[in-house]
């Protein structure tokens, strides 16, 4: 098994559509963190065993750093050509990642993520992760919290009508089609 080691991180391309977080790596390549990101403010604690990915973009929010943390799955050669960073802290250490960004790693598995958005000068978001789901967390200003929490509801209910009436011409629509063949499906989904 290779050993896992510190990889600074290098700019890579955001785009902060209403469906979520577009990252473009350094290859070229895209993900997309899904969903409006939840506000928080201060500090943010993960559940134990998940996966935490941290973004702060610049001023212009159309370019970041990225940082995954305690990333002992990804090979350093994917994350120095992805530009993405990775740091491993050990219980109970903690770190300055970035201006304004902390991380501290607990005694228990958990990552808590501090950050203040004004002395990170751009935005900072936490995507969270395992192989059941993940979550999206944005720093807010104290002020802000409260009417991005309002925000992030009423898209939400349009997301669901949204979703329930796709889900809805979906049915309709498979009621006429034989099932596919699940490699096939697997298949095109990799």
């Amino acid at each position: 098994m290779p050993a896992h080691s510190d990889v600074a991180p290098r700019t890579i391309g955001v785009d902060l559509r209403s469906e979520g977080v577009v990252v473009t790596y350094a290859d070229g390549r895209t993900t997309m963190y899904r969903g409006v990101p939840t506000p928080v403010t201060d500090s943010l604690t993960t559940n134990p065993g998940k996966e935490t990915h941290v973004l702060v973009t610049d001023p212009t929010e159309t370019e970041g750093v990225m940082l995954y943390v305690n990333d002992l799955k990804t090979h350093d050669e994917i994350l120095e050509d992805t530009g993405v960073g990775r740091i491993l802290l050990d219980e109970d250490e903690t770190e300055e990642v970035f201006p304004g960004v902390t991380i501290r790693r607990t005694g228990d598995h958990r990552t808590t993520v501090e950050a203040d958005p004004e002395v990170a000068r751009g935005r900072v978001f936490v995507f969270v992760e395992d192989d059941w789901g993940e979550a999206s967390y944005e720093f807010v200003a104290d002020e802000d919290a409260s009417e991005a929490a309002a925000d992030t509801d009423d898209h939400q209910s349009a997301v669901d009508a949204d979703e329930s009436q796709s889900t809805m011409d979906a049915d309709e629509s498979q009621s006429n089609v034989a099932p596919s063949d699940p490699q096939s499906a697997a298949d095109e989904s990799a």
